[in-house]
């Protein structure tokens, strides 16, 4: 396992030694606090651009089910999040929403709509890393698991009400989760008009 400082969203089966097919797989809790591991593809080019900004696409789920929200709380800095990840060279974002719930929560879900594109303010690491995350923000539907912290991203997860929305979620999870729950079928973005 490579652990560095977090690179942010979040990281997957592979960079932990686990079988990629979470859904098929038996998830046990590990005993994880501090930085996220950072996914290899990450690492090897941080072996080229140094601390550089690097573009990376990321994810967001946000899964609902009977009117409640998966939420947990993130090992790194306690935050109270949907479930994130970095999308995969060559992965199809929406395939990485349904990877990072059954890698990061133990649950099965279905992504159902693109709610929110958004380009996340630049981010620069402790270590002086820096990088530009373009955010997918879906809404997921649950179909099977009791969620759990799966991988070690997460210190807790669990349901929560969707409204109102616990008041310590922060504006920017905030916004993605009032994206994704809204009615409308279009994904909405920032620019270009």
């Amino acid at each position: 396992m490579n652990v560095q400082v977090n690179e942010g969203i979040g990281c997957h089966a592979s960079s932990l030694g686990r079988p990629s097919d979470t859904a098929s797989a038996t998830l046990v809790p590990l005993p994880y606090r501090g930085p996220v591991p950072t996914p290899d593809f990450v690492l090897e080019l941080r072996r080229f651009v140094g601390t550089r900004p690097l573009p990376l696409v990321g994810v967001t789920a946000v899964v609902e089910h009977e009117g409640m929200l998966l939420l947990g709380r993130r090992s790194d800095n306690g935050a109270l999040t949907p479930v994130t990840g970095i999308v995969d060279p060559g992965e199809e974002p929406a395939d990485a929403a349904v990877r990072e719930a059954a890698e990061e929560a133990g649950v099965v879900i279905v992504a159902e709509r693109l709610a929110s594109v958004h380009q996340i303010p630049r981010v620069t690491y402790e270590n002086g890393d820096q990088s530009d995350y373009l955010d997918l923000t879906f809404r997921c539907r649950w179909i099977s698991g009791d969620p759990f912290p799966a991988d070690g991203e997460m210190t807790d997860i669990a349901w929560y009400p969707a409204d109102p929305l616990p008041a310590e979620i922060g504006p920017e999870m905030r916004r993605r989760i009032t994206a994704a729950l809204a009615p409308e079928a279009e994904a909405r973005f920032e620019g270009g008009r």
